[in-house]
């Protein structure tokens, strides 16, 4: 682990959130899908279950997309407004059957504004551990989504999206027609 396991969390949920923000299929087209998502990243506390709550949710994405393509300085700045409009208030806290880790906001903050907070976090410790360069673009020509590397080699080029398995898909079928021509 490269992180403490919340930060990995917290960026491995934001980079998922940010894709779910596809022009050409909305990731998140109602609650339910919501619902799905805030199970599958392991949030917890208040969770309304509204349209509301998945309007507030749907309007953090592009906040945190512009982390992934900020410079150091603009990251900085965004982490902070993030933190300051929300009211952080940094706690260790112990919950869930989990280990010790912070939260910055109470869980029955807002579910948009614990995500806010949340990423906000994670990012302060890229910053601090100078690991920006951890946050990256899939490198699939038709995708637009981000990730987060959090791999000892700093490898990982492609998102969670399937992507991969199309460029090794499409190498081995460029590798088999160079070799039958």
């Amino acid at each position: 682990m490269l992180f403490a396991h919340d930060t990995e969390c917290a960026l491995v949920a934001a980079a998922a959130l940010v894709n779910t923000a596809d022009p050409d299929r909305e990731g998140l087209p109602d609650v339910a899908a919501l619902d799905r998502f805030f199970t599958a990243h392991g949030w917890s506390g208040r969770h309304e279950h509204t349209a509301t709550e998945l309007r507030q949710v749907r309007a953090l994405r592009p906040r945190l997309r512009r982390l992934w393509d900020a410079d150091t300085d603009e990251l900085v700045e965004i982490v902070n407004a993030l933190l300051r409009e929300s009211r952080a208030l940094p706690q260790l806290i112990r919950h869930d059957d989990e280990p010790y880790h912070l939260h910055a906001v109470p869980r029955d903050a807002p579910l948009a504004t614990r995500m806010a907070v949340e990423a906000a976090m994670a990012m302060a410790d890229l910053v601090r551990t100078n690991e920006l360069s951890r946050l990256r673009h899939c490198d699939h020509p038709d995708c637009d989504n981000v990730l987060v590397d959090l791999s000892k080699n700093r490898s990982r080029r492609f998102c969670d999206g399937g992507c991969g398995n199309r460029a090794a898909v499409s190498a081995y079928r460029a590798r088999r027609a160079a070799s039958h021509s």
